[in-house]
């Protein structure tokens, strides 16, 4: 295989060789690899020659899992311009931050999110804004039916107005006829500003360089050689592409191999997301525990043509074992448990096809190293819990325009400090214990969220739950449960009974609540925060 230094060259090596094979489809249309590469091509070709905008320059892209974003993205690259994902939720004050903390001279955004960006891009540095309609890339007369029946019918495009705007697809027909300028892009040059959730207070900018993006495309294919077969797969995509999982999954590893991904839009809406393992042979899903649970949960998934799935996977949060087991039951599939953070591009860990091992997020990928700390930093020997640390070739340049965050956790002989407590095995399986942060201390003894979510979620009344710590004058903090309950006759005692068999005094949930529904990010990650 050629030297590849950049997403770039990835991208135009994988549509030379794939050509006509499917590269991507959202809401019933598809993509070749060769028409990928096309479009990709003009939008590069009108970055650099219509907008203004110079090599390294920021662009955000906020879109949902359309057809448009890999045409944006790998155009973006292509042009040398640093992408900033955007999520398309994002408040106005969200976006704000991050439209002015990244810097960004360039926001491509869907016509249903624009009126938010519309209010505050006067007061950031966005120079031109490309907008586009959810199926500006499908084909006469599909395109203007479903653009129509988006606007006019469901009346989900709120009133909008840009002082200066430019359509995608003008921008692609004027891009047509320009020359795409060759350039050189280098290993440490960035390619993304990825921002962190921002749980730990303001979001930050982690700078992932071409070189870190692709050296972790080429660990995880290594590690999963099985998985990303060349040219043979068809993988649903139903997390959103701005988040660095789906990112890594679907327009790296699965692009660069010759796979085909469909992109889910919106998977929430269960009906569209169940619709897609009926219209494809889908022999790949890259997901979270919490998809997965709602589809389990969801009787007409159960009845869903699953024939092709060979390939589950798994990252973002803990994969609780009761969902793990019903998975495997309903599919045949065993669900690869894997860990990464946005920081380390992101995958550090995954369980290898036919050797996971239930409750560990498996064994690093090939070129990391990993090790366990105390407060501290002396390393710890096997089976004792502490702080992961990561160093590889993926581990981030750093935080944009923040030196003091970086040197706290990324140390000068290139350690990166995780904030999650491990235990590595003799075989080389880790285990998250939790996040630091989310430990629980119940008269000095120390109580993980994930351990206690684990044991409850196996009581057939609870759908999902969450573990949080609180306030106690006798105990200096009690475990709360916070609960969804399928069953109205639940009863707390009947909680805490259920867990006092399988945990220790301590750990059992002093407090129970019972809720509607878990607060959860983007990405459908339980936000503990927001329950303290």
């Amino acid at each position: 295989m050629d030297v590849q230094n950049s997403l770039a060259e990835v991208f135009e090596q994988a549509c030379d060789r794939y050509t006509d094979k499917p590269a991507y489809s959202a809401l019933g249309h598809t993509l070749s690899f060769t028409e990928l590469e096309a479009l990709s091509r003009d939008f590069a070709a009108w970055l650099q020659n219509e907008s203004g905008l110079q090599r390294g320059d920021r662009i955000a892209i906020q879109l949902p899992n359309l057809l448009q974003y890999p045409v944006v993205a790998f155009g973006a690259l292509r042009a040398g311009l640093i992408i900033v994902n955007t999520n398309p939720l994002y408040t106005e004050d969200e976006l704000l931050h991050q439209l002015q903390d990244s810097e960004a001279k360039a926001l491509v955004v869907l016509e249903n999110f624009a009126a938010n960006a519309a209010h505050i891009v006067a007061q950031t540095k966005v120079e031109q804004v490309i907008t586009t309609q959810v199926a500006d890339l499908h084909s006469f007369p599909k395109r203007l039916l479903i653009n129509a029946i988006i606007k006019y019918v469901k009346k989900a495009v709120p009133s909008f107005n840009f002082r200066h705007s430019h359509d995608l697809r003008e921008v692609l027909y004027k891009g047509e006829s320009l020359d795409l300028l060759p350039l050189t892009l280098a290993v440490d040059d960035i390619a993304l500003l990825q921002y962190t959730g921002g749980t730990t207070g303001v979001a930050k900018g982690a700078m992932l360089t071409h070189g870190n993006l692709v050296a972790n495309m080429h660990q995880v294919r290594e590690h999963l050689p099985d998985v990303f077969e060349e040219g043979v797969n068809t993988y649903c995509a139903p997390l959103p592409l701005y988040h660095i999982y789906a990112f890594n999954m679907h327009l790296l590893c699965s692009m660069s191999s010759g796979n085909h991904s469909v992109l889910v839009p919106n998977p929430r809406d269960l009906a569209s997301l169940i619709k897609v393992f009926n219209s494809y042979p889908i022999s790949g899903f890259m997901s979270l525990n919490t998809l997965y649970n709602a589809l389990l949960n969801d009787e007409t998934f159960h009845e869903s043509d699953l024939s092709h799935l060979k390939y589950c996977s798994a990252g973002g949060m803990a994969m609780m074992a009761d969902t793990s087991r019903r998975w495997f039951k309903l599919t045949g599939c065993e669900v690869l448990e894997g860990y990464g953070l946005t920081e380390t591009s992101p995958v550090v860990t995954i369980n290898p096809f036919g050797a996971v091992q239930e409750g560990s997020i498996g064994t690093v990928l090939p070129n990391t190293k990993v090790k366990v700390v105390d407060e501290k930093g002396r390393r710890l020997p096997t089976g004792e819990a502490g702080e992961l640390c990561v160093r590889g070739p993926q581990v981030m340049k750093g935080y944009w325009q923040r030196p003091e965050e970086t040197a706290k956790v990324l140390s000068l002989d290139g350690w990166f400090s995780t904030g999650d407590i491990a235990t590595i095995d003799d075989e080389g399986y880790i285990r998250i214990v939790d996040r630091i942060k989310d430990m629980i201390s119940v008269s000095g003894f120390k109580v993980f969220p994930n351990e206690v979510e684990d044991v409850a979620t196996h009581h057939p009344g609870i759908v999902e739950c969450a573990a949080i710590g609180v306030p106690s004058e006798v105990t200096g903090e009690a475990v709360k449960l916070v609960v969804v309950s399928n069953s109205p006759e639940l009863t707390v005692e009947a909680i805490q009974d259920f867990c006092r068999e399988h945990l220790t005094a301590y750990k059992v949930p002093k407090i129970v609540e019972f809720i509607d529904e878990l607060p959860k990010s983007n990405v459908g990650k339980v936000l503990r925060r927001e329950l303290r």
